[in-house]
């Protein structure tokens, strides 16, 4: 491609040096036609002039006269054929100061085929990845000083229950029995907040920076779904929601990280807890083949609006934006689900309306370990 566009250049070039000589040459040979003419119509009319008659002589200096002439002219028909090169030239000369000092709103039309378009394309495109290079820079500092704001929220909110709950028991104020348990219930519910809001800050960190080392094995899906919704049954009672888990087989083994796919779920069927409450009922669905299965958690509760849809997965962020007690948290619950199923080479994907919100995830049945799987997650 390169080499093609070099030679289209220099054919160009040629091309216009060609027609720079050749009108030169008519030039010259219309003025020595015409000048001979002259110089014998003089002489047969008697009008001899000096300088006209040294024009027909020939010698060297009028050679030399002509020689120099025909410089001239081959010099500005070659700039003139050449005038748009030396302008869009200009052009991209403007375009780099401008660029220099700061403009990145700056493009080049590109025009031609030639060396100088793919220069101004070049440009272009480098203007274009330094714009997105600081969009990505200010977008990290926009997520660092967001996950700063919600950790210092987060992490302070329980901690202060926890504090004053304790120095309630821890002072000189006797309190019943039943105060203290309670106290003590509420004191231990918070820290329990507190352990999975930091589980999941270092979980997403060690997943969006590749630094979890995967332990691949054959795990059943059926009874490791079975198994978390036992486990979330007192949170089901809390909620008085009603679960059901439906599947087309009795098990479902594929090959994966038990314990990912255990926090994957544990997410999915909390996240639905939250915000299914309204629904009365979560249910979960395998279905299964040969070569994957797809596990879907669907509430029936809030409706996540149309054009919220595409950001649910993105860290930090969240649907309801207040910071309840409830429904509360760090906003990387999805974040973390996605990232593990992208290392285990699935896919997952949600739906919301009137019937329902979905999660669906879709895995391989034979998982190959792949590094470079780790290396793009983020």
């Amino acid at each position: 491609m390169k080499s093609d566009i070099n030679r289209r250049f220099h054919t160009r070039v040629v091309a216009n040096i060609f027609y720079s000589a050749v009108v030169t040459v008519l030039i010259e040979l219309f003025l020595v036609t015409n000048i001979s003419l002259i110089a014998s119509y003089m002489k047969n009319t008697d009008r001899d002039n000096a300088f006209v008659e040294l024009l027909t002589t020939f010698d060297a200096v009028v050679i030399l006269i002509y020689v120099v002439f025909g410089i001239g002219i081959f010099t500005v028909t070659f700039l003139l054929l050449q005038e748009s090169s030396m302008r869009y030239i200009a052009k991209i000369s403007d375009a780099m100061h401008s660029i220099s000092e700061g403009d990145l709103n700056i493009t080049v039309d590109i025009e031609g085929d030639d060396e100088f378009s793919v220069m101004a394309a070049s440009l272009n495109k480098m203007v274009g990845d330094l714009k997105e290079l600081m969009d990505k820079e200010r977008e990290a500092e926009r997520t660092k000083n967001e996950l700063i704001t919600n950790i210092a929220h987060d992490l302070r909110t329980p901690l202060t229950s926890i504090t004053g709950y304790l120095e309630l028991l821890s002072g000189e104020t006797k309190l019943d029995l039943e105060v203290q348990k309670k106290y003590i219930g509420i004191a231990y519910v918070k820290t329990k907040r507190l352990e999975k809001l930091i589980e999941d800050l270092f979980g997403f960190t060690k997943l969006n920076y590749g630094k979890m080392s995967m332990h691949v094995a054959k795990v059943d899906v059926m009874k490791l779904l079975s198994q978390l919704l036992e486990e979330f049954y007192p949170s089901f009672v809390d909620k008085n929601l009603s679960y059901e888990l439906q599947s087309n087989v009795p098990a479902m083994v594929i090959l994966a990280d038990g314990n990912l796919l255990a926090r994957l779920f544990d997410n999915l069927i909390n996240n639905a807890i939250k915000y299914g409450a309204d629904g009365k009922r979560i249910l979960v669905k395998v279905n299964g083949n040969e070569e994957q299965v797809t596990i879907s958690v669907v509430n029936y509760g809030y409706v996540i609006p149309a054009d919220e849809l595409p950001l649910i997965f993105n860290k930090f962020y969240r649907v309801e934006q207040s910071r309840s007690t409830d429904t509360g948290g760090t906003g990387l619950g999805l974040a973390i689900a996605k990232n593990i199923v992208d290392v285990h080479g699935g896919v997952i994907d949600v739906t919301s309306d009137l019937s329902g919100t979905v999660f669906t995830v879709k895995l391989k049945v034979e998982f190959d370990v792949n590094k470079e799987n780790f290396g793009k997650i983020g």
